[in-house]
């Protein structure tokens, strides 16, 4: 795909995720990225809604630019700000990347990943604010759940948003891959949201999908006693047979 089909892709896919029936994020919530080449990225510009976006309020930046913010242990919000604006490829555009450009920046880094959307949607969000979230969070219920959103979600307690969200979820993400050995497909951020990682916009989509049909199953069994999480050694079947491989292709548009 050449950087306008990419832009196009991105554009659809932000809608998707931005029309008020899903409820996954209202007014100017939530950001989404995807991978324009080696070197470089678009990001939603700051201020911007993600259900009427269009390709001219996507920002393109350098990754090289952003991700020497992970390192900059000292930088303030001025900082960044400024960092920011200079990684932009047009240098003369009014547009502000999103405050989550460094986030955006690491996740796209990894094997596979090519889009991201960061959403917040209500029923994750329930789950997410609530006092036992973790609790609620620390098992797979059903085998879809495992084919959309993979064996586990990366957890991170809530963090400032921006720089500091970024390098703790830089942190977390790459612990979680030491230990399983792929990115991951889901992200929960305490008090704050989600994120979906794909290799494809319907990747996306269906991640955060099923995140919300597996919160409101969560939420759902509470009145029957709570939820009976599978065993990890169901999980990883489900994970690893064939059929199921098949099946995670065909959802991730990579038929």
């Amino acid at each position: 795909m050449d950087r306008n089909d990419i832009l196009a892709s991105l554009v659809s896919m932000s809608n998707e995720l931005g029309d008020p029936r899903n409820d996954f994020v209202i007014l100017g919530e939530g950001n989404t990225s995807a991978r324009l080449g080696e070197d470089t990225f678009a990001v939603k510009a700051s201020g911007t809604s993600l259900c009427s976006i269009h390709a001219g309020q996507f920002v393109e930046v350098s990754f090289e630019g952003v991700l020497a913010l992970l390192d900059r242990e000292d930088a303030g919000d001025e900082d960044v700000k400024t960092a920011l604006e200079a990684a932009r490829v047009d240098s003369a555009s009014p547009l502000r990347p999103s405050v989550e450009t460094v986030l955006h920046a690491s996740l796209l880094s990894l094997p596979g990943v090519n889009y991201v959307g960061h959403t917040h949607p209500t029923a994750v969000n329930s789950i997410l604010c609530s006092v036992n979230w973790r609790e609620a969070v620390s098992g797979r219920m059903f085998p879809d759940e495992i084919v959309s959103c993979g064996i586990a979600p990366v957890v991170v307690e809530y963090v400032d948003p921006g720089l500091p969200l970024a390098r703790e979820l830089h942190r977390r993400v790459r612990d979680f891959m030491d230990g399983v050995g792929t990115p991951p497909r889901v992200v929960l951020m305490q008090n704050h949201g989600m994120i979906a990682l794909g290799s494809s916009p319907t990747d996306v989509i269906s991640i955060t999908a099923m995140s919300v049909k597996a919160a409101r199953v969560l939420a759902g069994t509470q009145a029957f006693g709570g939820p009976h999480f599978l065993s990890e050694q169901n999980v990883l079947r489900i994970h690893s047979r064939p059929d199921e491989l098949y099946r995670m292709k065909q959802i991730r548009g990579q038929a």
